[in-house]
């Protein structure tokens, strides 16, 4: 019998939600997603050391020798992420997602160019645009970010979704892709209500299905990939989502279970739900978002762990330009 993960592949693309270059070259996945919390624990693993040093050398040879160590840290910070997302480019057939600065995610205007600097380093490694997806938070401003970069031919997606107004919001604004995080949901109402759930009547889950019959019910052309899962039982109860992005150790579980494994979404039994159809305004959304507790606190909490992640980077290659410097002086003396 095939595996629950051969299973899977034939009604959805299964993305690899990791920084860990050999753990995708391991599974083979069509596409590969980043945050910063996974750039910042690959780029601390010992085998990825070369792509960090090689980032932080071409940063201090673009910016000259006697440029502040701070300085060079920042622009190899800049860059680090399209540096792994181009390794990962060249193992997975397809798009690899690259995060926007989450310290940028209720500034329109600081995402947008964000977004068109992180292309440009791409197009100007030869990957064409097509291949990648920049990811943005979505908050409302991170949406209108979204909105922009996509009328550019910049596709973008929408991370720390966790509401139907977020959704919503996407889907009008053309986003290619959002990412509903199953597992911190999930996380929010085990915390608030001392409950466990099982996996068919899992929030998370639950969420994720009404966002995706939402979008085939009314032929929205966002795709949904539902994201950060924290068990097997979330991930079958998915199984039809247009993308799920998968950790590593849950690939490896999913790939030596056997078993049947029915499709639980299905884009044609979504059009014949009655669902209603809402549109949401700048206003809405504030007010939706304000009305569910869990949404709110996710999103607030999914930034700050991002941004925290993104000082240590920052902190981390900082202290390694400095080793390098030291250990290239006795060179040039």
């Amino acid at each position: 019998m095939a595996s629950l993960l051969d299973q899977l592949r034939t009604m959805t693309v299964v993305v690899a939600d990791t920084g860990d270059i050999q753990s995708i070259e391991q599974f083979k996945p069509r596409d590969a997603t980043t945050n910063p919390s996974l750039i910042t624990a690959a780029a601390e693993m010992p085998k990825y050391k070369e792509i960090v040093d090689g980032t932080l050398l071409d940063a201090r040879k673009e910016l000259g020798d006697s440029a502040d160590p701070q300085k060079v840290a920042s622009l190899a910070f800049d860059r680090l992420a399209v540096s792994f997302g181009k390794r990962i480019l060249q193992i997975v057939p397809k798009r690899v997602s690259t995060e926007v600065d989450a310290r940028l995610s209720f500034d329109t205007a600081g995402s947008v160019a964000k977004g068109r600097e992180i292309i440009a380093q791409y197009e100007s490694a030869g990957i064409s645009r097509e291949r990648i997806l920049i990811k943005i938070a979505a908050t409302w401003e991170g949406i209108k970010a979204g909105e922009i970069l996509e009328k550019e031919g910049i596709h973008c997606n929408l991370t720390l979704m966790f509401g139907l107004h977020q959704a919503i919001a996407c889907a009008e604004a053309g986003i290619t892709l959002i990412s509903p995080f199953v597992g911190r949901i999930l996380d929010w109402y085990k915390k608030d209500t001392g409950h466990d759930y099982a996996p068919a009547e899992d929030p998370g889950v639950l969420s994720v299905g009404t966002i995706y019959n939402y979008y085939k019910k009314y032929g929205y052309k966002t795709e949904v990939m539902g994201a950060s899962f924290r068990n097997l039982g979330e991930i079958t109860e998915l199984a039809g989502c247009d993308l799920l992005t998968i950790s590593p150790p849950l690939l490896a579980e999913l790939a030596k279970t056997e078993g049947v494994l029915p499709r639980k979404l299905d884009p044609e039994k979504a059009k014949t739900m009655e669902i209603t159809r809402m549109t949401i305004d700048h206003a809405t959304f504030d007010k939706m978002h304000a009305a569910d507790r869990m949404a709110s606190d996710k999103l607030a909490e999914g930034i700050s762990g991002f941004s925290k992640a993104l000082v240590n980077l920052e902190t981390m290659l900082a202290h390694r330009i400095t080793e390098l410097e030291e250990q290239s002086v006795p060179a040039m003396a």
